[in-house]
């Protein structure tokens, strides 16, 4: 929900457990107190996706056990072992930073990653505000970083568990060719691929064949498509912004011809819209055209990448939680701190 800094303040001292995003200026008006926070000027709120340098977009997390923890670049493969194993993770990253770049080309081999819900997003900055910078902040302390990420694990109760969800309004374009990349030409800048088996300049092919940038790459894996989106392509250059990956067969997107249209159907074919977390991408905002434009429920931030266990883009994640049936409960130790780390 869209709140006022004075409105801000008062949960914090009230002692709430909260999610904040919104400009520095505002994000450094705030006391410290039981609070995670990241930049952005981009909001999905009630009355319609906005962008807006007066507001904070604060999500209340009614729970009593949880640890708010900093990490380093370090120190992120840690993050899937200090999660709970019933509960779920809210991660925010700095945009283009070295813990950015990190999360996004290794999270995969992270231990135990996909048993821990790890949810979240990349902190971004106004694009017409060239002067501006990517952060995020632990509220506890009241530190401000470009180059760490910070995370809060909550724990659930044993009767809760939480379901993290992707909303993917494309589909990989069977008729276009499988593209691959090899270990020297991997990661968020690409020169060379393989086109059906075949090396080429990727920039040469989006050029020759009327590539629409706008369409992300969707990557197989295991049948789940992944998008990766395209941030430039200049001259024997392709900048992304998510990675590509060795091993993984990416495929150009369907076409859509009503991009705002064909989001918001997807929106309206989700029956259960009450979530705890949700975040949208930048690029659905720009190329949706979004601006103004009132969304079915899933408030939060708008960002410059998604986090549903590994970082994605062009898509609107969310976390819900549901109750256990009687029969799986188990009884679990609770832990109720702020760890700093």
């Amino acid at each position: 929900m869209l709140r006022t800094v004075e409105e801000t303040i008062s949960l914090i001292e009230a002692n709430k457990l909260l999610h904040i995003s919104g400009t520095e200026t505002l994000l450094r008006q705030l006391p410290i107190g039981k609070w995670i926070g990241g930049t952005t000027e981009y909001f999905v709120s009630e009355n319609g996706a906005i962008v807006s340098d007066q507001v904070l977009d604060v999500i209340e997390l009614d729970y009593d056990a949880y640890k708010l923890a900093i990490y380093s670049t370090s120190a992120l493969p840690r993050i899937t072992t200090d999660g709970y194993n019933n509960g779920f993770t809210i991660l925010i990253v700095p945009f283009e930073s070295v813990a950015h770049r990190e999360y996004a080309q290794n999270v995969t081999d992270y231990p135990d990653l996909f048993t821990k819900n790890i949810i979240g997003w990349v902190s971004g900055v106004n694009l017409e505000k060239t002067d501006s910078k990517a952060l995020t902040v632990n509220g506890y302390t009241g530190e401000f970083f470009s180059d760490k990420a910070v995370a809060l694990h909550v724990r659930l109760p044993a009767d809760k568990t939480a379901m993290l969800n992707i909303i993917n309004i494309f589909s990989p374009d069977s008729n276009r060719p499988v593209l691959t990349v090899d270990s020297e030409n991997s990661g968020f800048s690409i020169r060379k691929c393989f086109i059906n088996g075949e090396e080429t300049s990727f920039a040469d092919y989006i050029r020759n064949n009327d590539i629409d940038t706008r369409l992300p790459l969707i990557g197989d894996y295991s049948g789940v498509g992944i998008n990766v989106s395209i941030k430039e392509v200049r001259d024997d250059e392709v900048l992304l912004y998510a990675p590509m990956f060795e091993r993984i067969e990416y495929r150009f997107a369907e076409n859509i011809t009503d991009y705002e249209q064909g989001f918001h159907q997807e929106m309206m074919n989700i029956t259960d819209k009450d979530s705890v977390f949700s975040c949208n991408c930048i690029l659905n905002f720009l190329y949706g055209d979004l601006e103004g434009k009132k969304l079915d429920g899933l408030f939060g931030p708008i960002t410059f990448g998604e986090i549903a266990w590994q970082l994605i883009n062009q898509t609107l994640v969310y976390l819900q939680i549901s109750e256990v049936p009687v029969e799986n409960k188990e009884r679990e130790f609770e832990f109720t701190g702020i760890s700093n780390e």
